[in-house]
């Protein structure tokens, strides 16, 4: 009887123990899951893995578009029912779901740098070095902060203890990391040259390349360097770093996966017929490596070999970056073609041609594609009505 009762007590406990790991992993996944009605950064999260859970349809039509007052070079980021993009009037543009605008709020120089959105507050920089925080209900401005040259590359975000800090890099050579509720500066970490693309930020790291070559891997909490990896001669994109290995092109032509614990290169790509910049930021999902080229070329590796499984000639220079959206992967290209690809093998499943030039990656929020041209225009693509 005792011993029954023993065993009846530990099986209360092995169950509930295993209870309360569950309900563990479903919080902090849960935590990590982004809202498929949204893309807040421009590369989707903040390990800048450009992917999302959307569902984009096979074969969407154009909504709507909205003319801003000069070309766009700004990826658009979305909030659920807000769109947000800059453009090269200087002017940031929130507009809702059926493309009528919101407000715009304009600032004294080009945008070239997609927005962060991060809880109902917009953050953006410009060809002045000027950092905004702007309330996204109202476009109204919060705060404001100097950096020494221009902004091109997107924001990120980390908390910790209830404090956010939001860090942007700069042509000053600085990546500056400022609190997000004041815009009073935190720290400044100084590169050895300009700061092009975005920084990923994982487990309170920052990660981040430069004109200078190399992965930076910097505290998120101290500004204090962490490691300094060697990488490449000029990075002009943005890493994205997942299971401690970090993903990232250079002007050279060269593509390669980073070791991050180990500091070494572990593979290197490159097609050495052409020898053309990587300007495009990978994504990555599951085993795959999706990044675009100078040579028109959209590519994609094994991720953990280096090894090219499909390429795709979308028929122009590709700057924009690619995005999975679930089995597809949404790509554009210089000469103005907004497309959809099979993720299996690179077969071509949908092609729209804007025909003004496309540099910035398109953002998968709703069900629907929105994507900014060089003729101005923002381009909202989905399901028309019951469809």
């Amino acid at each position: 009887m005792k011993r029954a009762y023993i065993e009846k007590f530990n099986c209360f406990f092995r169950r509930r123990h295993l209870l309360l790991i569950f309900l563990f992993v479903l919080l902090n996944t849960g935590a990590r899951t982004q809202n498929p009605a949204s893309w807040p950064l421009f590369r989707g999260n903040q390990q800048l893995t450009g992917h999302s859970d959307t569902p984009v349809p096979d074969d969407p039509v154009l909504l709507w578009t909205f003319q801003t007052g000069d070309m766009i070079k700004s990826a658009p980021v979305v909030d659920e029912d807000r769109i947000v993009v800059g453009a090269t009037d200087g002017i940031v543009y929130c507009l809702d779901p059926e493309g009528e605008l919101l407000w715009k709020f304009a600032t004294n120089n080009a945008i070239e740098a997609p927005a962060l959105i991060h809880k109902g507050t917009v953050y953006i920089g410009n060809l002045d070095g000027m950092f905004y925080a702007l309330d996204l209900d109202t476009g109204k401005k919060k705060w404001e902060y100097k950096t020494g040259n221009q902004i091109i590359g997107s924001a990120n975000w980390w908390e910790h203890d209830g404090t956010t800090s939001i860090f942007v890099g700069s042509y000053d050579y600085f990546l500056h990391c400022v609190d997000a509720a004041t815009g009073t500066v935190q720290w400044k970490y100084e590169s050895e040259n300009f700061i092009n693309g975005a920084p990923a930020c994982v487990e309170g790291k920052i990660f981040f390349g430069g004109c200078d070559g190399f992965l930076h891997v910097v505290d998120v909490l101290t500004g204090k360097a962490l490691k300094k990896i060697d990488v490449a001669t000029y990075v002009p994109g943005s890493p994205a770093v997942e299971d401690q290995k970090a993903y990232l092109g250079d002007y050279d032509g060269r593509f390669f996966q980073v070791d991050i614990q180990r500091e070494k290169t572990t593979w290197v790509w490159e097609d050495e017929a052409t020898q053309l910049p990587f300007i495009a930021s990978p994504a990555v999902s599951g085993d795959r490596l999706l990044t675009g080229n100078h040579n028109k070329f959209l590519y994609s590796f094994n991720k953990n070999r280096g090894e090219k499984q499909w390429e795709y000639n979308t028929g122009s220079r590709v700057e924009a970056s690619p995005v999975v959206v679930g089995e597809k992967v949404m790509a554009a290209n210089m000469r103005g073609d907004l497309m959809l690809l099979n993720l299996s093998d690179g077969s071509i499943v949908w092609s729209y041609e804007i025909g003004s030039r496309i540099i910035s990656n398109p953002a998968p929020a709703g069900g629907r594609i929105y994507v900014g041209a060089g003729d101005g225009f923002v381009y909202c693509f989905g399901k028309r009505g019951n469809e």
